[in-house]
């Protein structure tokens, strides 16, 4: 099974392809039914059709797919997940087996409907902007965000808001005489103050500037903003007022002792952000932009205080007692993270510091409402500048990205929903197929995802309902239906319908393990150990790990009992146990040399990636560069570096180039720029040109590492190997490579320390 053509046809990779057909079976599978979900997939040769799709009587409301039964001459069609008998509408008159509608066919299992609801307001873009930074940071800042304003389309929303020690919400009506409402930043406001101060909400009716020619150009649906066209204008209207706003902004004013941190009230901003937003656009898509360049450091949020000689909270911090005030910032961004889902606004979070900033206390935000994280040491950083103006990225004239979104899942009798693992919250959708057993988000079967790009992806989690002694038929499929509704930039509503059907097989035929997708199951179970490790221990969620995967071989390996040497794999899960080895070595779950801010990047990403990028971060492909022949993948194993070779490391987040001792020699040696040494020239290039490659579409940019064998910056790369040759042991794959000086244990002491327990029938 070509399970990378069917990803990209439907966005979807399954764990299991071959259902168990009873409850107690799928259990026994280890690794839960679910599968990892790509919402907006790019389909190039799948335009959106445009009329509105025909859907089943309440409460079921399944979409009309292909694997519906039809019935031409009566006009009917019958819904797969819960067999009522519909009516085709009257503009189906013309049905016939020769001649379908696209939803019918076989090829169309994903399809997108534009619908003829629009969005009530254009997307809103508000700047939220750190002023406690240095001169040449703010320059880079307000250049990006100048720049940005080209970017965004004409008909788009955009408003500002500035803080340091005090909190500024800016006008942008006044194009002579700038004006802002001032908000102390050690008060926490509720949106009832915010509402008062700023004469917005319910009570105060009108359009912004603007809409009304839009409204009769057709392009977006008439809506009161309550007040707030003050604040918020079309980017073609206020983009000469807020370029001299931003040029003309300065540093925060108010003084800084040298012992002591700026006053920064990141937390109130982000209150008077949210509850702007929530008050006078809910439910419209829009996104609140924070660009953070230090820790908050008074009011609400904050995260440290303001004397230098308090360090910023560690790891041993957090587990030994919650920090001094992690748990009261965590809970106080919680509760803007969810009011800003429930009114469909993302959160994005750029940092440009050095230092930690608060991202631990501050996750929620992006984690919750699908916003982007950008880990950056500085707004002057290559990394920061493209990150951000990816972010703008255009297909046509319109934004790739969705807002406002909702994700509801339909399945058949036979399974349950029991949760998702992504960015988004609770739709609170408890219906008839919700499942008592939770995994991640549970108890639902809708979620709400207030920004989705063609790159996020969730994981969906399921259980067999069915119980032993109810026999499926044979030839019985499980179906799935998944319905993303969203707002597109060009003000369109738009629905995509993935509906995936999978066959039911006896829990001992050979067709269950025959199915199984092992990376896609890797990614699955990784997303439910990065989500435990949030709340539990890291020790008691590697036991986990371990437990699962020595049950999942003792079920499908090949062995004699007390013969280690006995085990095998079948090649669908021999790499499933070395997913696993990198896996607990990886940043998500080893926390050591990493900042809570650095760790929860980290998890962020991993909760949004595609099953390839999920792979790429857990288990880094390494390429090798050398004279013997074409460029190759090669183990990530010490023994890939040899002085001979130049190593391409991609581990997401950084990509690296390693040049051995001798190659660099040759180089430091200007060889490469002799006419006899072509061939030295060119090696040297191939691997930027490769680099180059992968650094194009990345979002966030990943850091660009080069550097030379026994250099400090190689330990960017020694990290990540299997240490298969140390200071203590030599390799199995022979001599070459350099010893790493580390007790992690190798990958041959894993796996047979794995074989031994399987062979022993233990799992503790």
């Amino acid at each position: 099974m070509d399970f990378e053509a069917i990803e990209d046809q439907d966005g979807v990779r399954c764990a299991w392809n071959v259902l168990p057909s009873t409850r107690i079976e799928a259990t026994r599978g280890i690794v839960p039914v679910s599968m990892l979900y790509t919402l907006l997939k790019e389909r190039a040769d799948y335009p959106p059709v445009m009329y509105e799709p025909v859907m089943c009587k309440a409460p079921c409301r399944a979409v009309l797919n292909p694997y519906c039964q039809i019935d031409v001459r009566g006009k009917l069609w019958i819904c797969p997940f819960c067999l009522q008998r519909n009516q085709f509408p009257p503009h189906y008159k013309d049905i016939a087996q020769n001649n379908l509608p696209p939803e019918l066919h076989p090829r169309f299992t994903t399809i997108e409907y534009g619908l003829s609801r629009r969005s009530p307001v254009p997307p809103v873009f508000m700047f939220v902007v750190d002023t406690c930074v240095e001169e040449n940071e703010l320059k880079a800042l307000k250049d990006s965000l100048i720049l940005a304003l080209s970017l965004l389309p004409p008909t788009a929303l955009v408003g500002l808001i500035t803080f340091g020690t005090m909190v500024q919400l800016h006008e942008l009506g006044h194009q002579d005489c700038p004006k802002s409402y001032v908000f102390r930043g050690a008060k926490d406001y509720n949106v009832k103050q915010i509402q008062e101060m700023l004469g917005i909400g319910a009570g105060v009716r009108n359009m912004p500037p603007g809409a009304q020619q839009q409204q009769q150009a057709g392009q977006f649906a008439p809506q009161q903003t309550y007040g707030a066209d003050r604040f918020v204008q079309t980017v073609e209207q206020c983009e000469f007022t807020l370029t001299s706003i931003l040029e003309q902004l300065q540093r925060d004013p108010w003084s800084v002792a040298g012992d002591k941190r700026p006053l920064r009230s990141t937390g109130a901003a982000l209150a008077v952000a949210v509850g702007m937003m929530e008050a006078a656009f809910p439910n419209a898509g829009g996104r609140i932009m924070v660009f953070g360049g230090g820790p908050a450091t008074q009011g609400p949020g904050m995260v440290v205080g303001p004397e230098l000689r308090e360090p910023m909270r560690s790891h041993h911090d957090i587990e030994k007692d919650g920090g001094r005030y992690y748990r009261k910032a965590a809970k106080f961004y919680e509760g803007l993270a969810r009011r800003a889902a429930a009114a469909g606004h993302a959160v994005d979070l750029f940092t440009g510091c050095l230092d930690q900033i608060g991202l631990a206390e501050m996750k929620s935000l992006a984690n919750w409402t699908g916003g982007h994280m950008v880990l950056a040491d500085s707004f002057t950083t290559t990394i920061f500048r493209q990150s951000f103006q990816r972010v703008f990225g255009k297909d046509g004239d319109a934004l790739r990205m969705g807002f406002n979104a909702t994700l509801e899942v339909q399945t058949t009798k036979e399974l349950k929903v029991c949760g998702l693992i992504g960015p988004g919250v609770s739709g609170g959708k408890k219906t008839a197929i919700v499942s008592d057993t939770e995994i991640g988000i549970g108890s639902t079967s809708a979620w709400r995802l207030a920004a989705v790009t063609p790159q996020t992806t969730v994981g969906v989690y399921f259980e067999v309902a069915n119980q032993q002694s109810q026999a499926l038929q044979p030839g019985s499929r499980g179906l799935v239906q998944l319905i993303t509704t969203y707002q597109h930039t060009s003000g369109q509503t738009r629905l995509r319908v993935t509906t995936i059907a999978r066959n039911w097989a006896e829990g001992s035929s050979p067709d269950v393990p025959a199915s199984f997708d092992q990376e896609a199951a890797a990614v699955l179970m990784a997303r439910i150990a990065v989500f435990k490790a949030e709340a539990d221990e890291v020790a008691g969620v590697l036991h986990w790990v371990d437990r699962m995967l020595i049950r999942l071989c003792q079920k499908f390996g090949d062995f004699r009992r007390d013969d280690p040497a006995s085990f095998r794999l079948a090649p669908n899960f021999s790499m499933y146990p070395h997913f696993m080895y990198y896996l607990r070595r990886s940043q998500f779950l080893q926390v050591f040399n990493s900042s809570p801010d650095e760790t929860a990047f980290y998890r962020h990403c991993l909760f949004q990636e595609d099953t390839s990028n999920s792979l790429t971060m857990i288990q880094p492909p390494l390429m090798s560069y050398g004279f013997d022949g074409p460029p190759a993948p090669v183990l990530l194993d010490s023994v890939s570096m040899k002085p001979d070779v130049i190593l391409l490391l991609d581990t997401y987040f950084y990509i690296l180039i390693w040049h051995g001792e001798t190659i660099a020699e040759w180089r430091n040696a200007g060889y490469h720029e002799k006419p006899e040494y072509e061939n030295l020239k060119l090696l040297l290039e191939a691997p930027v040109e490769d680099a180059q490659g992968l650094l194009v579409d990345r979002m966030p940019v990943p850091r660009y590492v080069v550097c030379d064998q026994n250099r400090s910056q190689a330990r960017f790369l020694v990290s990540k190997l299997n240490p298969s040759t140390s200071y203590n042991n030599v390799s199995q794959y022979g001599g070459g490579g350099e010893a790493v000086l580390t007790d992690d244990v190798n990958i041959n002491s894993f796996i047979s320390a794995l074989k031994a327990l399987v062979v022993k029938g233990g799992s503790s």
